[in-house]
């Protein structure tokens, strides 16, 4: 049984409401494209609706997916793209290993010294991040910074080295593409949380479909339904 808890007050099922956060963070499609999707399915919504399922529900598959994700390996490739929030630039900071795993993501305000900081603690946090053997960054001049500071803290490990060559980022850059597709698509964000809470939504859905859970393979996309029903008890 699901629990129940997780959808108090809610007038759909669960498997429906996770089928739209799933949808919707997975492919390049609005909310109005998914309310036509559902109608013709019989259900008739409004488009708000599918809107604060995913406000809702998307950073909670993120956190709930993040204790079964694969051990990454310890070549980091870190990078930062643009979004817009409101007519106005804000910054994605993304991280994956060298195999284009994706490692961790941020988004924040402002592109500096301690917004860079602050991604490398959330990044080294993580328990699937292999501690790191060497993180390769582009030329913002805010790295090299943070990197000093963290490691003189200790939280970098002392024989982790720092490269900053922009041709060894070209996997983290075309890393963004897919999250670009996504955001261009829906025409960016009217507010700050809700691009957050949307790109936590098309960031660990990506994971997912990439085969970066144990146990779900890429490709696999039965499987995939299953584990994020899972993470809320639906079919266990």
């Amino acid at each position: 049984m699901y629990k129940l808890k997780d959808f108090k007050w809610k007038h759909f099922e669960p498997e429906i409401i996770l089928w739209g956060v799933r949808w919707y963070c997975r492919y390049a499609i609005s909310y109005r494209d998914l309310k036509e999707m559902m109608e013709e399915r019989g259900l008739e919504i409004f488009h708000t609706t599918p809107y604060r399922w995913v406000q809702e529900y998307a950073p909670e598959i993120d956190k709930r997916t993040r204790p079964y994700l694969k051990q990454s390996n310890d070549s980091y490739r870190v990078d930062e793209t643009y979004v817009k929030v409101k007519g106005q630039w804000k910054y994605l900071y993304r991280a994956v290993d060298s195999k284009g795993n994706t490692l961790d993501f941020l988004l924040t305000a402002k592109r500096d010294k301690k917004a860079a900081k602050r991604f490398f603690k959330k990044l080294l946090r993580q328990p699937h991040n292999a501690i790191p053997r060497v993180i390769s960054v582009d030329k913002n001049p805010a790295y090299p910074i943070a990197f000093d500071e963290l490691k003189a803290e200790g939280m970098i490990p002392k024989a982790c080295r720092f490269r900053q060559k922009k041709y060894l980022n070209n996997i983290v850059e075309q890393s963004h593409r897919f999250i670009k597709r996504l955001m261009k698509n829906n025409q960016w964000f009217q507010y700050f949380k809700t691009a957050k809470n949307t790109i936590a939504g098309y960031e660990i859905m990506n994971m997912i479909r990439r085969g970066q859970v144990k146990l779900v393979a890429q490709g696999d996309v039965l499987a995939q339904k299953n584990f994020v029903e899972s993470l809320f008890g639906i079919g266990v």
